[in-house]
């Protein structure tokens, strides 16, 4: 009998147990992401690194620890552990050691190194402010680093006696060169110089093959607005010397990166002219010096350089290309034509793509001396993992597990949608169905902005953790759609360029020109309609609301519903004057007021949550606040939720995880 009890028990309970596998934003949050990846010199072996949220008692906060796996598929293990993350490994140019930043001393990122083989780690650095980036010496005698300026003698004693007044713009903290060696002296001590000093700012470099050189890159000064507006390359040689000046003119120039055959610095570029508004075209210059010659345009002209292949015929190349973020190969000559053979695809500008349009590739690395590439890739219904090929992006290969475990409930599904905008302007966007979508029933629609206005949305995993929880809203029975309008990457320069001037006006009916196609299929709700997004996104959202009362509810996530009060107070002033077409404010204070939510409030009716990092210098609080003050004094139903300690989005994952139930149940209050 009490057999039978039980097994009555299991029967009547087993739907309700199968139904708790549902998204939730709890769920989502026992994804893992993988962040980096860097294959060995001969593509024998993987080590990339996975994040987890830890959010026990009072933790909240991510652990990212390094996992080495065989290309082969032989073996997938982790390598580092503790409470302590560890980052950005690097297989030294032998193969046998793997270096990697962690922040086990002092709570500095300082680099260790570890044998491939395994045992402990080794602390190579002992620097006084952390490590920010590094790389091995070609013959792996030697590691470049990365250091902020420590504090003077002066400044640590103000600082205990607090007085340190800050001077604004004043006595910055730069970053520098420098280089210690692997192997210690008589005394345990190992070598280290410092390269590089002075009023600059240094943001990339790269050994010569030889090892006798370093090119690197500066900016004037360490802040966000003006490394977006000029950076120059110098060279200095690795043993210490005289810094000589290689590429210097107006704009940014970036990245520098040595031909395998040392004779050429490859560079990231804005043409000589600053470009706030984003442009990163492809340049070389003869390490020696020279005339600086223009590379082949990729199809976005937003190209960020991963390696020089082997042979030095082409650059592989990361860049969005629409939905998709992917590998392309760059001619390294424009005399050189890369034919047509086993490669994945070919873009519009005719250059060879060598990972997947189905999805989204990330984290790449190439083989120096071996065949193969790495890299991280994912679609909308695939978790990430990662994946190795070869150098054409043939015979791509699952290599880990990392989500293996994570059980995720049913999809509601995405797909690529277009659409033609008010100005016959076609426009992309990907929408994803509830969760049980039954075809003949309607379903309420959220609208969701992305950022930047380059944002863009791509084909990634979207039961994965994110501000907007797309599959925890599709699981509520909403359609989800993620419009990709004028301003966004991925579209080439004209489609990113084509809202200067413009904010709220093409791009706004880009938005709802989506919404309209999609109620036009017959498959949303227009009594059920909402909006949110993020940033720029909060800020079309803010003008949403003040266009159109269409919307059952709203949600702003840090907004910047004042352009005349933002250029003023942002760290990124002149990515804002950019847009509005270079002229200031006092310029043009009409055009600055015209696209500005907060002198049209008059018109707006419907409810709208704002949200707001009360430590945000991007869109500084003051935004957000502004909005909610004007919304409650107008009588508009509104609330506000601050995230304290929180910058340009949520760092700790007990408050990502809270953002999304917050705004359904907003947007629930407000469903027909």
């Amino acid at each position: 009998m009490k057999k039978l009890t039980i097994l009555t028990l299991l029967i009547v309970f087993a739907p309700v147990l199968v139904a708790q596998n549902v998204w939730t934003a709890e769920k989502i949050m026992e994804y893992k992401n993988i962040t980096g990846t860097n294959i060995s010199p001969d593509g024998k072996h993987i080590a990339y690194v996975v994040t987890v949220p830890m959010m026990q008692g009072e933790k909240s906060e991510y652990n990212s620890q390094i996992w080495v796996a065989a290309s082969d598929g032989s073996f997938d293990v982790q390598y580092t552990r503790g409470e302590k993350s560890s980052t950005a490994p690097q297989f030294s140019p032998d193969g046998k050691q793997i270096a990697f930043l962690s922040n086990r001393v002092d709570n500095k990122n300082q680099v260790f190194v570890v044998r491939l083989m395994g045992g402990e780690a080794e602390q190579i650095t002992d620097a006084k402010t952390g490590v920010a980036s590094f790389k091995w010496s070609p013959d792996g005698t030697r590691i470049a680093y990365l250091m902020k300026d420590p504090d003077t003698k002066e400044e640590e004693k103000m600082k205990k006696e607090k007085t340190d007044v800050i001077l604004v713009d004043k006595n910055y903290k730069y970053n520098h060169l420098y280089t210690t060696s692997l192997v210690p002296d008589a005394s345990g001590k190992r070598k280290t110089k410092q390269l590089t000093g002075g009023m600059y700012h240094v943001n990339g470099f790269d050994w010569s093959p030889d090892g006798s050189t370093i090119a690197f890159s500066y900016s004037p000064n360490p802040t966000i607005n003006e490394a977006g507006i000029e950076s120059d390359i110098s060279t200095i040689p690795s043993d210490s010397g005289k810094v000589t000046t290689l590429v210097k003119r107006p704009g940014v120039d970036v990245s520098p990166h040595y031909s395998p055959d040392g004779k050429w610095i490859a560079f990231q570029s804005t043409g000589g002219r600053p470009e706030r508004v984003g442009l990163s075209d492809v340049y070389k210059v003869a390490s020696s010096g020279g005339d600086l010659i223009e590379l082949q345009k990729t199809p976005d002209r937003n190209a960020n350089i991963v390696a020089w292949a082997q042979d030095g015929t082409h650059l592989f190349i990361s860049e969005n290309y629409k939905t998709s973020q992917s590998l392309f190969a760059l001619p390294s000559s424009n005399n050189v034509k890369i034919p047509k053979g086993d490669y994945m695809a070919y873009s519009d500008s005719k250059l060879p793509i060598l990972t997947s349009l189905n999805g989204t590739s990330s984290s790449f690395s190439v083989s120096k001396s071996g065949n193969r590439i790495s890299y991280t890739f994912e679609d909308s219904s695939t978790p990430k993992e990662v994946y190795t090929a070869g150098l054409r992006g043939e015979g791509a290969k699952k290599l880990s597990s990392t989500n293996a475990n994570f059980n995720p409930p049913a999809l509601g599904k995405t797909e690529l949608i277009s659409w033609k905008s008010k100005d016959g302007m076609t426009i992309e966007g990907l929408l994803t169905y509830p969760v049980g979508f039954e075809k003949g029933k309607k379903y309420p629609i959220v609208l969701q902005i992305h950022g930047g206005p380059a944002g863009v949305f791509s084909q990634t995993y979207t039961g994965a953790p994110s501000i907007y929880m797309a599959q925890y809203f599709a699981q509520k029975g909403y359609f989800v759609l993620r419009p990709n309008p004028r301003g966004s990457s991925g579209y080439g320069k004209d489609f990113r360029y084509a809202n200067i001037r413009d904010w709220g006006g093409g791009d706004y009916q880009d938005l709802v020109t989506g919404v309209d196609h999609v109620l036009a299929l017959g498959l949303a709700d227009s009594n059920n309609q909402f909006v949110m997004g993020w940033s720029y996104g909060g800020y079309m959202t803010s003008w949403v609301v003040t266009q159109t009362d269409r919307f059952n509810a709203a949600s702003m996530g840090a907004g910047l519903p004042n352009l005349i009060s933002m250029v003023t107070t942002t760290d990124i002033p002149d990515y804002l004057v950019a847009h509005a077409g270079g002229k200031e404010f006092w310029e043009e204070y009409e055009e600055y007021e015209k696209h500005s939510a907060i002198y049209q409030i008059k018109n707006v009716k419907t409810p709208t949550q704002v949200i707001h990092g009360t430590n945000d210098l991007r869109v500084p609080f003051a935004q957000g606040q502004e909005f909610y003050t004007a919304l409650k004094r107008k009588g508009v139903d509104t609330e506000m939720i601050a995230y304290p300690r929180t910058p340009h989005g949520p760092q700790e994952p007990k408050f990502l995880m809270d953002v999304s139930p917050r705004i359904m149940t907003w947007f629930e209050k407000y469903k027909k």
